[in-house]
């Protein structure tokens, strides 16, 4: 694989076995985080609810799109083409759950409605049933040969400009005008969350209530941090998102640099949600009790302090989703 042919606009034969290992290196790292998430609701019980399925669906849409980015064989036919849109259904599938993600504690916190778990139904018809569509749309006059090393990816080939500049919209339409709807749309309800609760805090110093104002901090503290997570998405599909508009413009002129960012980057994202919608400290907390169980207590007390369950306290990450419990 040492030849220096260009294949596939300017990479080469050795360019594209770098990228093909990128992808299923940072795949397989996405692959592993994801299905943490998944076993831990499977195994712990008292992760089962609404709050955190939602963070199972997210999970469970990662796994799989990092499963079939990893499988693809573009020599094959119909392994190119079950790559291709089952890769481009799944990760449509992820950004479309941080909205719900999103919607419901919006709807928790700044409507005060407390009826998100009927709206699950919902969900699954809005998430699966825009995938399919986005998904089904993109097959429209497409043709999944491979590009680089895998399939999914496939614009700006060989053939007239006018054709590869047609690929290239369909594919910026179904999946790069969705996602970046769904960051914008995720950023602006974080906001109006964060903003709600810091005129809460602002509310509860002034009534001297310090009950209220160290609940308040709490899910502050909680809200901080769920406010970076559309910065998930744009971290994820940043360089994506340029390599396509490059791509529309130069269809024959590829370049490595771009691309490996773009590979790296993008099959990364189903770690990164693991890490920060589902590692939260429910399960750090059902992790740590169980290992409390059959740890030794010799061991045990060579263990950090914030690793034992006892010492651990229940972060209000999800404490906007207590619907279940109203």
């Amino acid at each position: 694989m040492a030849t220096s042919v260009a294949l596939g606009g300017t990479l080469t034969a050795h360019e594209r076995t770098i990228l093909t290992a990128v992808n299923a290196g940072a795949s397989s790292l996405s692959l592993a985080g994801s299905s943490f998430i998944v076993l831990c609701y499977l195994l712990f019980k008292e992760l089962r609810k609404f709050s955190f399925k939602l963070v199972f669906y997210l999970a469970l849409s990662d796994m799989l799109c990092s499963f079939f980015s990893i499988i693809g064989d573009p020599s094959k036919g119909f392994f190119c083409y079950a790559q291709g849109y089952s890769t481009h259904f799944f990760c449509v599938a992820s950004f479309l759950w941080t909205t719900t993600i999103a919607f419901t504690l919006h709807r928790t916190v700044v409507k005060h409605k407390t009826d998100v778990e009927d709206l699950e139904a919902m969900f699954h018809l809005y998430v699966w049933g825009t995938s399919l569509v986005m998904t089904v749309m993109r097959s429209f006059g497409n043709d999944h040969r491979h590009f680089g090393a895998w399939c999914w990816t496939q614009t700006g080939l060989t053939g007239k400009a006018s054709n590869n500049r047609r690929l290239g919209a369909v594919h910026f339409v179904t999946f790069y005008m969705p996602l970046w709807g769904a960051i914008l749309y995720n950023g602006f309800t974080y906001f109006q969350v964060i903003r709600m609760l810091n005129n809460a805090t602002r509310m509860a110093v002034g009534m001297s209530s310090q009950t209220f104002v160290s609940d308040t901090r709490d899910n502050m503290r909680a809200l901080n941090r769920w406010g970076y997570y559309p910065l998930i998405l744009i971290g994820s599909w940043a360089f994506g998102t340029i390599n396509r508009i490059h791509d529309f413009f130069e269809p024959h002129h590829k370049i490595f640099w771009l691309t490996f960012l773009d590979v790296g980057t993008a099959a990364l994202m189903g770690l990164f949600n693991s890490i920060a919608y589902g590692l939260n400290s429910s399960v750090r907390r059902a992790i740590c009790e169980r290992l409390d169980k059959f740890w030794p207590e010799r061991l045990a007390r060579w263990l950090p302090n914030n690793l034992k369950y006892k010492n651990l306290q229940q972060e209000n990450e999800l404490v906007l989703f207590k619907t279940e419990d109203q």
